[in-house]
């Protein structure tokens, strides 16, 4: 006979001891599913960021995912849906992990992804993007540029170049000429006419329609005739809106400084004898300044307000040349002796001054395209043209690549650094948009669909009964 005691407590304290491992079992089973969890959210949030846009970082080494992926309408929800498919590939075992490879210990399934914000690119008027570019420029030495820049803007605001009506100021010396009037002779009997004054100052005016390129260019049949509907690019259509520059990117970077963008602007895109062979567009710097539709306009439009500041700033200085006057006065008293009307020479004076000046704006817009330098302010040895050059005004420009001053290229970037922040920046991203597009699979390519930072709302649930939710921000910050 065997006594049964040791029966009865060892099923009891069996009963005990399978109910704690079963508890721990379930514990482990919960903490597994809340690990798990994290971090299949960690690897499925940065595979979503793992599909930047590659063009983009090639050629203008920024971050950001087109929610397109190179397919029709960009949209967050089809990033929702790459979130989801990463999240659950990785939450299905396949018989990894499995107990006794029959049943899933953790039996996991994504519920619901939900990505409730994001930054654009064209967020806050290209805040999102600009940050971006600082961080790329942040080892860019911009103290030299930043001194040049700045003295290139104070003479030009002293001199007011940009605001001086020196067309206004000849205006009314030749209103004055109309209004003395030329002296009449009798060419018949009862017949008058004018004595001719023939005045040089008249033929250089008269080229001011012609066109400032046809007059400074040698073949102006070289100027790119590429065009652009600018109403296909991010400047001119409706945009589309994230919720702006997160808090953890503010922090790291701050507010995009103009003159880092400026810099990174010519670093990355060309102008007038500095041409990018893949782009669409060969003037870029000057469509960011002026937004035509063509090269030959953007092209057109620099040059005219080349000749505008150079104009004002030759005027200046000839009218306080003595000898240049002294031979605009001689010119101008044989003139008007020639017509027998002395009272017009000093009105006469001044008309072939400015016209010399302005042939002399000619001679510099065509240096600078040329690659040459010319000073914002000339002194006598920077002076180029004689006071003839007013009877011949194309044959007296000549080809220069020398002198002093500032380049071409120098300008643009005084005329970049005045320009309107939001002009400036979104045209840059019309210039962005125009080359991306020009690649393989980026026919549809919009700044405005790509993020550079997400915030995302996860649920997972469990065959077991459990379920968790989670928010987590990721980005390239």
């Amino acid at each position: 006979m065997k006594r049964g005691y040791m029966t009865v407590f060892l099923a009891l304290s069996l009963t005990l001891i399978l109910s704690l491992v079963f508890t721990v079992i379930e514990g482990a089973r919960i903490s597994a599913i809340r690990m798990k969890f994290e971090c299949v959210a960690d690897i499925g949030m940065n595979s979503v960021l793992a599909e930047y846009h590659r063009e983009l970082l090639e050629q203008y080494d920024l971050l950001f995912v087109d929610t397109s992926y190179g397919g029709g309408q960009a949209s967050v929800s089809n990033t929702e849906a790459h979130l989801r498919s990463y999240i659950q590939k990785n939450l299905q075992t396949d018989g990894i992990g499995s107990i006794w490879g029959t049943r899933d210990f953790l039996a996991m399934n994504i519920n619901d992804v939900e990505i409730d914000r994001y930054s654009i690119a064209s967020d806050e008027q290209g805040a999102v993007l600009k940050r971006q570019v600082t961080d790329y420029m942040s080892d860019y030495p911009m103290g030299a540029l930043l001194d040049k820049i700045s003295a290139g803007v104070d003479e030009l605001n002293l001199l007011g170049l940009d605001t001086r009506d020196v067309a206004g100021e000849r205006q009314q010396y030749e209103r004055r000429i109309e209004e003395i009037g030329l002296p009449e002779k009798e060419v018949e009997e009862g017949v008058y006419e004018e004595v001719p004054l023939d005045n040089p100052a008249d033929i250089a005016n008269a080229t001011r329609s012609s066109g400032v390129l046809n007059l400074v260019l040698d073949d102006p049949s070289q100027v790119s005739s590429v065009k652009v509907n600018t109403e296909d690019y991010i400047s001119h259509r409706s945009i589309r809106q994230g919720t702006g520059l997160c808090e953890e990117a503010v922090e790291v970077s701050g507010e995009a400084n103009d003159l880092v963008f400026e810099a990174y602007l010519f670093e990355k895109c060309g102008y007038y004898g500095q041409e990018p062979d893949k782009s669409l567009l060969k003037y870029q710097i000057e469509y960011i300044l002026a937004g035509e539709e063509t090269d030959w306009k953007n092209l057109e439009q620099i040059a005219k307000r080349l000749l505008r500041w150079r104009e004002v700033a030759n005027v200046i200085y000839i009218l306080s040349d003595s000898s240049k006057i002294a031979e605009a006065e001689a010119m101008a008293l044989a003139l008007t002796a020639v017509a027998l009307c002395p009272e017009l020479a000093e009105p006469v004076k001044y008309t072939i001054l400015f016209a010399w000046a302005y042939v002399e704006s000619l001679q510099d817009v065509k240096t600078l395209l040329a690659g040459g330098r010319v000073p914002i302010m000339k002194t006598a040895s920077d002076w180029k043209t004689g006071i003839n050059s007013i009877k011949d005004v194309r044959g007296s420009l000549s080809e220069d690549t020398g002198g002093n001053g500032l380049n071409y290229k120098e300008y643009l970037q005084i005329m970049l650094f005045l320009q309107n922040s939001y002009d400036r920046t979104y045209r840059a991203m019309d210039i962005m948009e125009m080359d991306i597009r020009k690649t393989p699979g980026n026919g549809r390519f919009c700044l405005d669909g790509c993020f550079d930072t997400y915030q995302a709302k996860l649920s997972v649930s469990s065959r077991f009964g459990y379920s968790y939710e989670m928010t987590r921000s990721y980005g390239f910050y």
